[in-house]
């Protein structure tokens, strides 16, 4: 559980830290028409993986891909502080990714293997005081260090933490010996999946420059989907086995994740861009709304066991669904001085209900499956929150950058892009410019608000009417 712990508090931070640093990034790099790369390829690559190692746990054991995955997160961090470039830094991150997709899902499945249902719920609490720390402590070191020193330390400080990991996991993990298992890589489905996903993603970040070429890409995404499915119903040992969604509740609860998981990505990329970009403020005091989201998260998490032994579900989704649905949509009628304390009570808000309805989506998905496939139910629900961070991260860059195109007239698109960042900005910006940025977030947080609505919708038909019992 110290291994769990270290290795949650890890990946966790990577992401306060990165966004807090992102305006930097962008600035330093003239990285504005690929800045959702910057996440994109780690939450990618990490989507891609995720179910390819549940398989190999499941063969192999937890700790060998556990460690695998430590240090090769470790190197992608070490890399991406090099890089001089933003398709380097793009790359780096990709590695990063790759170790992530085995780090984040065995962390949830070590602790279903050791805990029952009725203790799951205060264990994921208890292991989300790592993730809360993170959030703490990961914006005031990344404004630190970007205010201080240079937007490369933000993944340099990773480096440490993961040799830590990898010590720890070396020296202190231990796993019951299971039997012997014949692995069968299910390739065709590993391919249909990545095709699928590499194509929708490139499909959404080519809508502003090329939408006949983006169009393409997307129906070879959809193509990809279709054969993916295929084929894992063909496959004795299917790399996502499709018994699974038989249960809609089992399916609600992925789709559900899945929606939140790509809303938070919009809240922890765009709240900072607004901030620094609008307001004028350093990177230091833009992240303490990332923490004031993180440490409602943490404290909520904890009300999550005696929610779900008292109330249905559903009902508990949809309501919080609905709050965090009018939070959301005062942003898309925010003004250039809507006052700056509203940041914090919609962080607040959600981390509040994010804690409580993505911990609980986790518990139930673990639940609502045999046993034999509590590992697999891990890995498709990881996978869904890294699908809905990844495919949503290119949505909002490309709805960012297509609305500040059509939207700026003779203000040229260098210049907007060297406003986006805090005290490094190298132009002086202008009201012209503030409206034109503003237009362009609204657009992002529009897109937030529908898909908080298809979230309410879905579980709305959510057939499971009566407490789940422990």
């Amino acid at each position: 559980m110290a291994a769990v712990f270290i290795a949650t508090f890890m990946t966790s931070v990577e992401v306060t830290i990165v966004t807090t640093a992102l305006p930097s990034i962008i600035s330093a790099l003239n990285g504005l028409a690929m800045q959702s790369w910057i996440m994109s390829a780690y939450l990618l690559t990490t989507a891609i993986t995720t179910p390819i190692y549940g398989k190999l746990a499941d063969a192999w054991g937890r700790r060998r891909i556990f460690q695998w995955g430590v240090l090769v997160f470790t190197l992608g961090s070490f890399l991406s502080g090099l890089a001089p470039t933003m398709p380097l830094l793009i790359a780096a991150r990709a590695v990063q990714g790759i170790g992530a997709g085995a780090v984040m899902p065995l962390t949830f499945t070590i602790i279903a293997d050791y805990y029952s249902f009725r203790e799951r719920a205060q264990v994921l609490a208890l292991n989300n005081t790592a993730w809360g720390l993170s959030a703490l402590v990961g914006p005031l070191i990344g404004g630190f260090l970007v205010d201080t020193l240079s937007w490369h330390w933000v993944f340099f400080v990773n480096v440490p933490l993961g040799l830590l990991v990898a010590v720890l996991i070396q020296v202190g993990y231990r796993e019951k010996a299971r039997p012997a298992a014949t692995l069968q890589v299910d390739w065709p489905g590993i391919l249909w999946l990545a095709v699928s996903l590499v194509s929708l993603l490139l499909g959404i970040q080519m809508l502003a420059r090329t939408p006949l070429a983006a169009a393409v890409l997307l129906v070879v995404a959809g193509i990809g989907l279709v054969l993916f499915i295929r084929t894992e119903k063909k496959r004795a040992d299917p790399l996502i086995a499709p018994t699974m969604f038989a249960n809609k509740t089992f399916s609600i609860q992925i789709a559900t994740a899945m929606i939140l998981s790509g809303v938070l990505i919009g809240y922890q990329v765009y709240f900072p861009i607004w901030l620094q970009s609008l307001y004028r403020i350093g990177a230091t005091e833009a992240g303490f709304v990332v923490t004031s989201s993180s440490v409602m998260w943490l404290a909520a998490s904890f009300f999550v066991g005696p929610l779900i032994a008292r109330f249905v579900p559903k009902r508990i989704s949809l309501l919080i669904i609905t709050v965090l649905l009018l939070a959301y949509a005062s942003l898309t009628v925010a003004g250039l001085h809507f006052p700056m304390w509203t940041f914090y009570v919609i962080a607040m808000i959600n981390g509040t209900g994010m804690g409580i309805v993505i911990s609980m989506n986790t518990i139930l998905s673990q639940h609502l499956v045999p046993d034999t496939m509590v590992g697999s139910a891990t890995s498709v629900l990881t996978l869904g929150r890294s699908l809905g961070q990844t495919v949503m991260t290119g949505v909002y860059g490309a709805v960012l950058n297509m609305v500040i195109k059509a939207t700026r007239g003779p203000i040229p698109f260098a210049r907007i892009n060297g406003v986006i960042s805090a005290k490094g900005s190298r132009v002086a910006p202008t009201a012209a410019m503030d409206r034109v940025i503003l237009t362009g977030l609204h657009g992002v947080f529009i897109v937030v608000t529908v898909m908080l609505v298809a979230c309410w919708w879905i579980n709305w038909r959510d057939p499971q009417r009566t407490i789940i019992k422990q």
